[in-house]
């Protein structure tokens, strides 16, 4: 019998964190400096009024710690994820004198005081993921938040995948949600629609 996208998923994942566990700290900030450094000189980026960013944990994801900061300093408008019952999310406020407080997976999260931030008004969305392949798909956590949240999301999908672990094609199921650009320590791979690129 073969295997189910579940279950490719699923053995995917704990190569993939077998993989990170093994990478050594100054190789991961050398490859996060790389990674954010073609982040930020992308048009999207520059164009971006709003931008939906995740607070990165070092072990699995880029440390995107950093680039929040740096995107706050150039005057964006930073929201990061916050989880509600039922796989929720919305996105709240980030601001550099505010504490983010703890929550479930090991994130760290802004408060129910942060400001809200509506969907609508969101130009460009920072997607996370274990890794993405050539078309834009990735491998998400599987707790199924993102795909929820983006279904319907007009802002520019972007996903940051160490150039490593980008795959040629991985296991897709129906709700799964491609990013319109994916990002590597050595290339930006374009997956845009017609209507969005403007051709």
């Amino acid at each position: 019998m073969l295997p189910s996208v579940t279950e490719e998923k699923a053995a995917l994942r704990r190569t993939v964190r077998r993989w990170l566990a093994a990478l050594p700290s100054s190789e991961r900030r050398e490859s996060d400096r790389a990674l954010f450094a073609h982040f930020l000189s992308l048009p999207q980026v520059e164009g971006a009024k709003t931008i939906f960013a995740f607070w990165g944990i070092p072990e699995r994801e880029p440390d995107t710690g950093e680039l929040v900061r740096q995107l706050a300093e150039r005057g964006k408008v930073v929201g990061l994820p916050r989880m509600l019952p039922g796989r929720g999310m919305e996105v709240r406020g980030y601001a550099s004198d505010r504490p983010l407080v703890p929550a479930a997976f090991g994130l760290l999260e802004p408060d129910e005081q942060a400001p809200l931030l509506e969907r609508a008004a969101i130009d460009l969305i920072l997607v996370p993921g274990l890794c993405y392949d050539r078309e834009g798909y990735r491998l998400g956590f599987g707790g199924g938040y993102y795909d929820r949240w983006l279904a319907g999301c007009s802002g520019w999908k972007v996903g940051l995948c160490r150039a490593a672990l980008l795959q040629d094609r991985l296991p897709r199921g129906p709700y799964d949600i491609p990013v319109d650009l994916v990002v590597t320590e050595e290339e930006c791979l374009s997956h845009l629609s017609s209507a969005k690129s403007g051709g």
